[in-house]
């Protein structure tokens, strides 16, 4: 089965409203997603993006307010009217269970969703140890073990390669799609991602 890599932060609003269309394009078309997720800030600073932090009033009154509203609205799907409560919290944990999830061959497609809905819907703290093990119980998953694997060695090492990847594959923002090799940013480019499954872009030659 052809693949779709999908790199992204467990915590990520964009990821969020997403999730669900990227997984019925996928269905229709035939696609397994490949969940990268990484560590937001490192990738977002190599890429020289700005901290939230010192954007303007402004940015951040349309970027929580307009902008994820419009888009929730046109997704149907639920979503806070304010910056999650906990959204600058480490994502070793949420993002480790989400490669650990994958890793037992569970369903990881749903439990990323249930994460970062978790987040942005009922302003959960995903980087809390028993919030993260209810939304795995909640799947039918065990989620003791899925937390003792999300910090392990060898779960953290892929997070770090996940994230050192998406740097050196030029990811400037989450959640990242690429087909093929081709990448394309943001959930709002998902019709695109579809018809590149279909027929892939063919970059023209400027003379």
């Amino acid at each position: 089965m052809k693949q779709i890599e999908y790199f992204y932060s467990g915590h990520s609003a964009f990821a969020y409203l997403g999730a669900k269309r990227l997984s019925e394009i996928c269905a229709a078309q035939g696609r397994s997603i490949i969940h990268r997720p990484f560590d937001f800030w490192p990738v977002i600073r190599a890429a020289a993006g700005p901290d939230f932090k010192v954007r303007s009033a402004a940015h951040m009154s349309y970027f929580f307010g307009r902008e994820l509203t419009r888009w929730a609205e046109w997704r149907d799907l639920p979503i806070l009217s304010y910056r999650p409560t906990s959204h600058d919290n480490p994502l070793a944990l949420p993002n480790g269970v989400i490669i650990a999830a994958a890793d037992a061959g569970c369903d990881v497609d749903g439990l990323s969703f249930d994460i970062l809905q978790a987040h942005w819907r009922d302003d959960a703290d995903i980087a809390d140890t028993a919030t993260l093990i209810e939304l795995a119980k909640k799947r039918g998953m065990d989620g003791e073990d899925l937390i003792d694997a999300a910090m392990s060695d060898g779960v953290q090492e892929k997070h770090a390669a996940n994230t050192a990847e998406a740097i050196e594959r030029n990811v400037f923002g989450s959640p990242t799609y690429f087909v093929d090799g081709d990448m394309f940013y943001g959930q709002d480019h998902l019709d695109m991602v579809e018809r590149a499954m279909q027929t892939p872009f063919v970059p023209e030659t400027i003379n």
